[in-house]
């Protein structure tokens, strides 16, 4: 009887043991408080780093033309910039799979500090061409993603990684707003120190308040893929089940509104007529939208369907957007049109990442990360020519029905085909 009391005593310890991990995720070993302030300090850095990324992409296009570079030029530069991002997506992830999501973290935060740097010393176009390079490592989401992966169980990654998308308004309102007023004030070159001095307390954030472990030691990977670009490794990680059918669904899925929004500077002044602090007010308020939407419904739905239903949502709302993008005429239509769009792209963009990170083992959860944070990049370089043919060639409704055709083509697919995600792995 004492041997069968002791039995069922270590199978109650072993299960609730169980149950711990879970509540406490890959990270568990960290404790529940701990394991919340470094999600938190993840958040901190993300919204920093998305703020000085704005902040010069306000003064970009006033800095390349006192330097002489016209808007040909001036394409060329974002073509440069978008090629050394989608080139360096999959690296990065791969080293924070290889060294951790502390040393990424630092990376990124060290690149952006060279960044700024060489971008308060461009005097040159040369010079401004140059400082896109530290570009290559400069991954502020794609690190905090795997931050908040490693320290997350499935069941609670949807809705944490949702919350990026505060992160993400913060950045769109208080970067647009303070590289406007820091050059008006202080001069063109203002928020390039701003951003030096501000990329380096996020390095320092970064090596005080992340640990060096996110995840036990037994789940760090041992160095059987060495290299840290391998086209055989991005292809080993399509190879598990679902993981090809929902990274197609990313891709194409946003495409279509990622060309608009490339155009958008210009759709804005010569379709709607505005003037450049107009959009401002409409970036903020697109900020707003993502603000709430990330952080109020996307978790909230997140914990009552499943992840399918949820993609299934986001494509069919999106193709509807397609519906009235086509249609619209005037600035209000397209405020109307935002907040179903916004909510598209959120859920979308969280979804299949959570889904794909679930779907590889969790020592390539940074290089899937990394292949995910490309999918812009790749957008941002096809799509200034793709954009300007269609927009040139068939006009602003273009991007409605080309948005409306993709993606009631892929929620047809999406309701006839049967992605495995039964089968992906749970951490």
């Amino acid at each position: 009887a004492s041997t069968m009391n002791a039995k069922t005593s270590s199978e109650g310890e072993e299960e609730a043991s169980g149950m711990r991990n879970e509540t406490l995720g890959e990270s568990g070993f960290l404790g529940e408080v701990k394991r919340r302030r470094v999600i938190r300090v993840a958040y901190v850095i993300a919204a920093l780093d998305l703020t000085f990324l704005f902040m010069q992409m306000g003064i970009m296009p006033y800095l390349a033309k006192s330097l002489g570079l016209d808007s040909v030029g001036f394409g060329y530069l974002q073509t440069t910039f978008g090629v050394l991002q989608l080139m360096g997506g999959y690296i990065f992830g791969r080293f924070a799979d290889k060294f951790g999501a502390r040393a990424a973290l630092i990376l990124s935060c060290a690149s952006g500090s060279v960044f700024f740097l060489l971008m308060s010393l461009s005097t040159s176009i040369p010079l401004l061409f140059l400082s896109r390079l530290p570009g290559v490592f400069m991954h502020g989401i794609p690190g905090a993603q795997k931050v908040i992966t490693d320290m997350t169980t499935p069941s609670q990654r949807a809705d944490a990684l949702g919350k990026l998308g505060l992160c993400f308004g913060v950045g769109i309102i208080f970067g647009s707003a303070l590289g406007g007023v820091l050059s008006t004030k202080l001069g063109t070159f203002a928020p390039t120190y701003v951003g030096l001095v501000g990329c380096l307390i996020n390095t320092l954030i970064a090596m005080v308040w992340i640990p060096s472990q996110t995840k036990p030691k037994s789940d760090h990977p041992v160095t059987v893929h060495s290299n840290l670009f391998s086209i055989r490794e991005i292809l080993r990680l399509m190879k598990f089940p679902g993981v090809m059918e929902v990274f197609i669904v990313k891709v194409f899925a946003g495409l279509p509104i990622g060309l608009f929004m490339i155009m958008f500077s210009i759709i804005s002044m010569d379709f709607f007529g505005l003037e450049a602090v107009e959009s401002g007010y409409l970036m903020s308020y697109f900020g707003v939208l993502q603000m709430v939407v990330q952080g109020l419904v996307v978790g909230k739905l997140a914990s009552h369907c499943t992840e399918m239903t949820l993609l299934r949502l986001s494509v069919f709302v999106f193709a509807g957007v397609g519906l009235g993008m086509a249609l619209m005429r005037t600035v209000w239509h397209y405020c109307i049109i935002a907040v179903p769009l916004v909510f598209a792209f959120s859920m979308l963009a969280t979804i299949t990442d959570s889904i794909l990170t679930k779907a590889v083992p969790s020592s390539d959860t940074g290089a899937m990360l990394g292949i995910c944070a490309s999918v812009q990049p790749f957008t941002r370089t096809v799509g200034p020519t793709i954009g300007g043919v269609l927009y040139k060639q068939f006009g602003v409704s273009s991007f409605g029905y080309l948005q409306l055709m993709v993606n009631f083509a892929l929620f047809v697919y999406l309701l006839k085909s049967k992605i495995p995600l039964g089968e992906m792995k749970s951490q």
